[in-house]
């Protein structure tokens, strides 16, 4: 009975949950380019053959949806042209294998075809091949038997393509064996850094050094090109002070929103109920009703007996033998009378009789949590809500108005800052990066920068920095790129020549000492970290320049030193003093290890076939197309 008083949200939820995301990918994205281009133009071209649009959009979106289905939906990744390339590139290997394939002549008989299909565990039932089931699914996805078993026999010649090119990796036991041993030896190692930064006391550097470095250097130690400029911002949150809400609209906002204003409050109440049946006559529910207000009676002149009353008398089972109880829920889990009654009720405090479609029920709350979600408690949030949804609207409103008006009065910004009530603001004088960093946005200092802005003084055009935020921006004075002063810029470059004398003479401490190690001779001055075991998964602190040294390390012989010069920060010292090795400690890991490799082998195999038939085809791929297509 529980369940079926708390199901009522459930399902349109989910549905109106998935139609807010599929809609946007039906009408939006790669659907806007197709039709103003057209779904035959070609993304690319194959060895005389095209891959279309349409193509290419397809195997997008069968990423997006494949992506979708595992909760990993990315759009900025799936625009990126990384992941563009990835897919384009899929397409063109298979249109490859697939010529080859013919060229080469595979084949798969019949009986081959008739036996994978009737394998595959879509077709089957009780642990058969079902004709009815095949047919049944095949026409559920609209594809004809012939057509589906085209596209099997297609995919399972590639596969017999590509099955034969990775079978040629092999890889021997001694080999396996050995990469095995590599790869998950431990080795007891220590280092030591010698830093340049402890050499920097000991050295002098000529002033006529640095006076030859920036004369050397002169043409890139410059002051970049700045601006100072006048800008106005029409954003959102600046309308906001304007925007006035009265209570019938909070009200009425409530009303309609009330389930996105859930909160995170829950009722704990347990109830009596007396059904009525499906369908009763109104004889029956009277009845029912009568014997409700009997029990309600007894339950009012003695709210403690609330539990025993409704072991005895509840007809729902399952809360019956608990006292009534119910558990804790929120709102959207019963049905709208139990639930209006439950949130409106105070803790201990019992209801009169309430009708649902399950009966009459006598409620009490025993217990609330969370966020209450009642329209007084919630009247600040909503106001806030509602008045910058408004804002929102006003800023859509205005924004075409700015930008009309900003490139109409290009002379000025003051117009627009009169018209809509802002002021305009000036900058310091800042570089082309510096601004970008302010507006977090290139577009607008790329504006600044250009002619037309920079020359003619014009405003720019109304750039969206943000989401909700417009700006303009004109040039009010310049400075071209200049040289830095030589007084300027001694003091870095003295301490630049300082770094390097000083990781020079690092370098050959470290070399030295490297030198007397591996003649087995002491070496003193040298501060070694604690000894730890690493392998080539775990470093244990260690940093990557010192994990690659220690595994480049010669350990023929034990204990075993090596170095590495560590540009502007000295010379790291390593010593290796065991080798710890699991080539037959675990059997099960090395037959594991010997498979992933053979597999590892097959893939570049494979990798390289495809290449090779890439470079002996004739490819060109559509770069502008392929990078202007997106797919939201």
């Amino acid at each position: 009975m529980l369940d079926k008083i708390r199901s009522v949200a459930h399902g349109w939820v989910g549905k109106a949950l998935l139609a807010l995301i599929t809609i946007p990918f039906a009408l939006f994205g790669i659907d806007s380019y197709l039709n103003h281009a057209g779904s035959n133009v070609a993304v690319a071209e194959v060895a005389g053959h095209s891959i279309s649009i349409q193509e290419y959009s397809n195997a997008l979106q069968n990423l997006r949806n494949r992506l979708q289905s595992e909760g990993k939906v990315d759009p900025a990744q799936l625009d990126s042209p990384e992941v563009k390339a990835m897919v384009l590139n899929q397409l063109i290997s298979k249109r490859l294998l697939n010529d080859e394939i013919q060229h080469a002549k595979y084949a798969i008989s019949d009986a081959q075809l008739a036996t994978y299909v009737t394998g595959m565990p879509e077709f089957q039932k009780d642990g058969k091949f079902s004709q009815e089931l095949y047919d049944q699914t095949l026409q559920q996805n609209h594809i004809t038997p012939s057509k589906f078993e085209a596209g099997m026999r297609l995919d399972l010649l590639a596969q017999q393509a590509q099955d034969s090119i990775g079978k040629l990796g092999f890889i021997s036991n001694a080999r396996a064996d050995n990469t095995f041993k590599l790869t998950n030896q431990q080795r007891h190692v220590t280092v030591s850094e010698i830093k340049a930064k402890d050499f920097i006391k000991d050295v002098k550097i000529d002033p006529a050094l640095v006076k030859a470095y920036y004369e050397q250097h002169k043409n890139k130690l410059v002051v970049p090109e700045q601006v100072k400029i006048e800008f106005l911002l029409l954003s959102t949150s600046s309308l906001i002070p304007g925007i006035q809400v009265d209570e019938a609209e909070l009200k009425k906002f409530y009303d309609e929103n009330a389930s996105k204003f859930q909160g995170s409050e829950q009722r704990r109440a347990s109830h009596i109920l007396i059904g009525f049946g499906v369908n009763a006559t109104p004889a029956q529910k009277q009845q029912a009703k009568a014997k409700a207000e009997e029990i309600l009676a007894a339950v009012k002149k003695n709210p403690k007996s609330f539990e025993a009353l409704a072991v005895k008398n509840s007809q729902d089972p399952g809360s019956a033998v608990k006292g009534g109880d119910l558990g804790s829920f929120g709102r959207g889990a019963m049905v709208k009378p139990f639930e209006d009654a439950a949130f409106s009720m105070k803790v201990n405090e019992i209801s009169n009789l309430v009708e649902s479609e399950f009966g009459f029920h006598i409620i009490k709350v025993t217990g609330i949590t969370g966020e209450s979600s009642d329209y007084n408690s919630l009247k600040p949030k909503i106001k806030a809500e509602l008045i910058y949804q408004k804002a929102q609207a006003a800023f859509t409103e205005k924004a075409e108005s700015f930008s009309n008006i900003v490139y109409e009065q290009s002379s000025s910004l003051q117009p627009a800052a009169k018209m809509f009530g802002s002021q305009v603001q000036t900058s310091e004088f800042i570089t082309r990066e510096a601004g970008a960093k302010f507006f977090k946005n290139e577009k607008i200092m790329n504006l600044v920068f250009s002619d037309e802005v920079l020359k003619d003084h014009r405003n720019t055009e109304a750039i969206e920095v943000s989401p909700n935020n417009l700006v303009s921006a004109r040039v009010v004075a310049y400075k071209p790129a200049a040289p830095r002063s030589f007084d300027e810029v001694k003091a870095g470059i003295e301490d630049l020549l300082k770094l390097e004398a000083a990781t020079k003479l690092a370098i050959t401490k470290g070399e030295s000492a490297l030198k007397d190690l591996n003649a087995g001779k002491e070496v003193t001055g040298i501060d070694w970290i604690p000894e730890v075991i690493v392998d080539r998964k775990n470093a244990q602190g260690l940093t990557e320049l010192a994990m690659n040294q220690v595994f480049k390390t010669n350990v023929s012989k034990l204990p075993a030193y090596s170095g590495a010069a560590n540009s502007r920060q000295g010379y790291l010292l390593v010593k290796v003093s065991q080798i710890d090795s699991l080539v037959g400690q675990d059997a099960e890991a090395q037959k594991l290890a010997k498979i992933e490799l053979n597999a590892s082998l097959a893939n570049e195999y494979l990798s390289a076939y495809k290449q090779s038939l890439r470079e002996k085809s004739n490819v060109k791929v559509n770069q502008k197309l392929l990078l202007g297509n997106t797919v939201n």
